[in-house]
Order: structure tokens, then sequence, then C-alpha cells
């Protein structure tokens, strides 16, 4: 048998301007129709998986806030101011140690004056020119 080709058909193609960018056009905007509704089914569902991630880091990312205890004793009774005073006292030893322990302070006059006056004599006025004079 031998082999016989059949004849070839021509197909007569006809461009239309018209149609052919408002097929483009089509296309494109349901491209883009597709790609939006992916991104925000996307987004709901890793919003909803992710939730507890994010509480998560918001949470480490606030500094944590410290209460001091408050003691039950009225504002007005001699016990709170007592406690009111050794509180301030606390803080301004603290903040003398703070003082004669920082190396920025060696290099201060008026700092090291201080601090050695009130190491001799220990008085307000010395505890005082202290926190004014140092850091």
């Amino acid at each position: 048998m031998p082999y016989r080709p059949t004849p070839r058909r021509h197909l007569p193609i006809r461009l239309n301007a018209l149609q052919l960018t408002g097929s483009i056009a089509l296309g494109m905007w349901l491209g883009f129709i597709a790609i939006a509704l992916t991104c925000w089914l996307a987004s709901r569902l890793f919003s909803q998986q992710l939730a507890p991630v994010t509480a998560a880091v918001e949470q480490l990312a606030k500094p944590p806030v410290v209460v001091q205890p408050v003691p039950d004793i009225p504002p007005q009774s001699p016990l709170f101011q007592q406690y009111e005073e050794n509180l301030r006292k606390n803080e301004q030893q603290q903040r003398l140690d703070q003082a004669r322990s920082s190396t920025r302070n060696q290099a201060n006059p008026n700092c090291q004056f201080w601090l050695q006056q009130d190491q001799t004599a220990p008085s307000e006025k010395s505890r005082d020119n202290v926190l004014r004079f140092c850091d």
C-alpha cells in the first residue's frame, strides 16, 4: 500500500483587531481577579493559622510591667510615712552607690570632691551635691 498524502485543507484566518484586543483585555482582567482571590484566600487562611504566633510575638515585644507591691496601710498613718521615707532613702542610697561605682565619674573633679566629702563627713548637703554633680 503506497502512502498517499491527503490534500491539505486551507483554513482562512481573519484577524479582527477589536476582537483580539477585547480577548487580551478579558484574559488579563480574569487573571487579575484570579490572583486577587488567591491572595485574599491565602491571607485569610494564614491569618487564622498564625494568630497564636502573632499574639506571642506582640506579647514579647511589650516589656513586662513591674508593679511594686503597695502595703495595705492607710496613707495618713505613721507606718506609711515611714515606709515612704525608707523607699526614698533606699533610692537615694542606690543612686549614691551607682555614682561611686561609675567609671565616668573618675574624671569629674567636682564629683570626686563631693564623693570624698560624703565619705568622710556624710551630710544631707554632701549627698545632694553627689547626686547633683555625679552622673
